[in-house]
């Protein structure tokens, strides 16, 4: 197959762009998200017409946040996209098109991009995790991603982690994504500054001088300045992550973890706590570990993922 159409649909923008087979993007184009359903994807079918001009496009495959049918045609829920539920995707955007259409978790789609063309080249066995607001994920095995009988397989933020803990966004308590993710490490940091003014004056300084005024950007900041109230608390959510990664470990043994999502662009501000838990508690079991690698793709390993995942 030839050319095809990667759109990755966030809460905000949808993201769009022709990808040829060695997974290079040709040309993009990137439009507000609207707030109804019908309006989204009328914008999808205009960013899809737009880049088909002059150009023989074979399919179109869209990455979407929530739970997507196995018939990968249907988003049964989505809270981040027009509170979408039950909606016919595919067939509305082949309508508008004229292409055949895939619908793709969005976290499956970009860490199809990564084995295929980023960090996880070389393994067939991956865990990729999606490390910013809350947690996403997806599994490959055997070169081939893990959808399960309802088509929504790997959702590990959502473990919980700690019975009759936080509450979660998805209704649950104690889910991974609480302790091990960007809003995490906001709120640890916030704690501890809230209770040592006085080791917070780098991190502080970031905001409006409360705790309350400290945004995540704001601890990466700080820690990379030395603060160490900043600094324990990416010693915490690392402690968390890495657990978590080693009782993923133990379930499914993958040959490499692959870490994205916008926390993770603090390197080894979390990587070190992060494989100091995972090498820790992987040790104690006395299993094999798995290589840890960052994301290579950046923002557009969604698109790709979901251009990719149309000639499948």
């Amino acid at each position: 197959m030839g050319l095809t159409i990667g759109v990755d649909i966030g809460g905000t923008k949808i993201l769009a762009g022709v990808v040829d087979a060695a997974g290079v993007v040709l040309d993009r184009v990137k439009v507000p998200t609207p707030g109804e359903p019908d309006a989204v994807a009328e914008a999808i079918g205009d960013a899809v017409r737009h880049l088909c001009q002059d150009r023989e496009v074979e399919a179109v495959g869209l990455g979407a946040a929530g739970f997507i049918a196995a018939d990968r045609a249907t988003v049964m829920f989505s809270a981040n996209v027009s509170a979408w539920v039950d909606e016919p995707l595919r067939d509305r955007i082949q309508a508008l098109t004229g292409l055949p259409v895939v619908v793709e978790n969005d976290a499956n789609a970009a860490a199809w991009a990564e084995v295929r063309f980023g960090a996880g080249v070389g393994h067939d066995d991956v865990v990729c995790l999606t490390v910013g607001t809350g947690i996403g994920g997806a599994i490959v095995q055997d070169g081939r991603l893990v959808r399960g009988r309802h088509g929504i397989a790997g959702e590990p933020g959502h473990m919980r982690v700690v019975p009759d803990g936080l509450p979660c966004g998805c209704g649950n308590y104690g889910c991974w994504e609480q302790y091990a993710s960007g809003n995490a490490l906001t709120r640890f940091a916030r704690e501890r500054a809230a209770g040592e003014p006085h080791a917070a004056e780098k991190l502080l300084a970031f905001g409006d001088g409360t705790p309350e005024g400290i945004r995540g950007p704001h601890v990466t900041q700080a820690a990379r300045l030395g603060d160490p109230v900043a600094l324990a608390a990416f010693t915490d959510i690392g402690e968390w992550l890495g657990q978590g990664m080693a009782d993923l470990a133990a379930l499914l043994d993958p040959s490499a973890f692959v870490l994205g999502g916008g926390v993770s662009e603090a390197g080894d501000l979390l990587l070190q706590p992060t494989l100091a838990a995972y090498q820790r508690v992987l040790t104690r079991g006395h299993r094999p570990g798995a290589e840890v690698l960052v994301a290579k793709l950046g923002p557009e390993a969604g698109l790709v993922g979901a251009a990719d995942l149309a000639r499948c």
